[in-house]
């Protein structure tokens, strides 16, 4: 059963990725900030890394370019806030940074489960699971 770490300061959108994630059989562990993940990531055993790009203390660009240091196979999806330019232009310089894929939000759960396809293609994603 894969191990996701999220990295997201917003309870809300935390919670929506823990239902997506276990949903699909994976364990989910979350953290409000880059320092707090971070940590995280050195106390666990993770398969994937989704991370928020603007957050208090330590941000998502910061947060992605010290994982790609200290694990550089780990898989990183990147998302932030929707379609402002400024989200948008982060999502890319994220995407320089390491970050295997970005997402802008909103996004849908097919968005969602797509890239963590792509990230875990030895789990299996269900299309089909229940409108969450």
């Amino acid at each position: 059963m894969p191990t996701v770490l999220v990295i997201d300061d917003e309870d809300m959108v935390r919670l929506v990725l823990r239902q997506f994630l276990e949903r699909q059989s994976m364990t989910v562990i979350e953290a409000q900030d880059g320092e707090e993940g971070l940590r995280l990531l050195r106390a666990s055993t993770v398969d994937l890394v989704i991370c928020d790009l603007i957050m208090p203390r330590a941000d998502g660009i910061g947060t992605i370019m010290q994982i790609r240091r200290s694990m550089p196979g780990m898989k990183i999806i990147a998302i932030s806030g929707g379609g402002r330019s400024h989200a948008m232009e982060l999502l890319k310089v994220a995407e320089q940074m390491g970050a295997d894929h970005v997402l802008g939000k909103p996004f849908t759960r097919d968005q969602l489960l797509a890239m963590v396809a792509r990230c875990l293609p030895n789990h299996s994603i269900a299309r089909s699971a229940r409108p969450g």
